[in-house]
């Protein structure tokens, strides 16, 4: 697959999610489409869970966990000894936090651009200073500001690979090496970015990335990924535990707990096994057609959406292109009833406040576009 994919290779892939026989579908910020792949995972969890009970946890379904595990260290570029998995971001974060004791340094450093659960992990500490950066544009933070805010006194740099509210994709090994230089810690919330844009997280320098299946990994909800950079993990123990972080799970002894020596140490309890398989669908999908020619189709389908909202008289809140992601943002007076009014002619976006948001995806064509923005411009007329 790449940018100029012939129309057979398309309907190929467009065959895998049945919603695209049914709707317009650009949400994907939101939720991926679910795939036949997905579905097949499924159908034999579900299978084995009639057949085996119980039993088929060990036969099987742990088997998936570490598949899975391993599909999503080679995907974002880690080892499966730094990926934990847990049922959401927000625990994720939990987990981080609660796994670095506050000293001297007590500040944490976020943007006015992250998703809020990022920066209401700190919210509701009292020992903890939160630093909000302001954008100044609307739409990105310079480095410079972070550079700027953190310092000896920072104990986090915390903020998102790409932000929910706009599609700016932030330089991340930069605001890793902003962290380091000052002694903090980097903690970067990847989930509005994984699957669709390049990601090698080995490379970055970051301490901490989360991210998950939900959107743009086509692999539904219930689970994210925690990566933890390997110089740290023996080097935290997380005050937030459960009988899947201790090294000898299946002793059950009460008195004698120990850490497990990779990222399994922050995981906490049964995975959800449902999303386990679906995820894993999902990802293999994403394998095969590669991120080079997502990111690349991506790309001709965020500009064709682009060109045809300005062509239409709509404004946007957009990234400079060197930095723009698949989240398209476009002004509208009653964003709501539009999203309304698009969802009864079958096209399905979402919105937030003050903006439309459409998030095309490499399953997408160019005609659905067009059909939303003829949708859209009908309802602003």
């Amino acid at each position: 697959m790449t940018a100029q994919t012939s129309p057979s290779q398309i309907d190929t892939i467009r065959a895998q999610f049945p919603i695209l026989s049914r709707r317009t579908y650009m949400n994907s910020c939101s939720l991926g489409a679910l795939s036949l792949r997905s579905e097949m995972y499924l159908d034999e969890f579900r299978e084995q869970w009639h057949d085996m009970g119980a039993s088929a946890w060990y036969r099987h379904w742990i088997g998936r966990v570490e598949e899975l595990r391993g599909r999503v260290a080679a995907f974002w570029g880690s080892t499966p000894e730094e990926v934990a998995l847990l049922p959401s971001t927000s625990a994720a974060l939990a987990m981080v936090t609660e796994s670095i004791p506050v000293g001297k340094r007590n500040r944490v450093v976020c943007s006015e651009l992250d998703f809020p659960t990022l920066a209401y992990q700190w919210a509701v500490k009292p020992e903890i200073e939160l630093v909000i950066l302001r954008s100044e544009d609307g739409v990105s933070i310079d480095p410079r500001q972070f550079a700027e805010a953190v310092d000896e006194r920072t104990l986090f740099l915390a903020t998102s690979h790409v932000f929910f509210t706009t599609g700016f994709e932030q330089d991340i090994a930069a605001l890793g090496r902003i962290a380091k230089a000052a002694g903090a810690y980097s903690l970067i919330d990847g989930y509005q970015g994984v699957g669709q844009v390049r990601l090698s997280l080995s490379e970055t320098g970051v301490d901490f990335y989360t991210g998950g299946p939900l959107k743009w990994l086509c692999g539904g909800p219930g689970l994210a990924y925690l990566y933890v950079r390997a110089q740290l993990v023996q080097t935290l123990e997380p005050r937030i535990t459960s009988w899947f972080a201790t090294s000898r799970q299946f002793d059950f002894d009460l008195e004698n707990f120990e850490y497990r020596p990779d990222a399994r140490r922050f995981e906490l309890g049964t995975p959800a096994l449902p999303t386990i398989h679906t995820a894993l669908g999902g990802q293999e999908l994403v394998d095969e057609i590669g991120i080079d020619a997502i990111v690349a189709r991506n790309h001709t389908l965020t500009e064709h959406l682009i060109e045809g909202a300005r062509s239409a008289g709509f404004e946007m809140a957009l990234a400079e292109p060197g930095r723009r992601t698949s989240i398209v943002m476009i002004r509208h007076a009653d964003p709501a009833g539009a999203v309304r009014h698009l969802a009864e002619q079958g096209v399905i976006v979402d919105y937030r406040p003050g903006f439309i948001r459409i998030s095309p995806h490499f399953y997408n064509t160019e005609e659905e576009v067009d059909r939303c923005l003829h949708a859209l411009a009908a309802y602003s007329a």
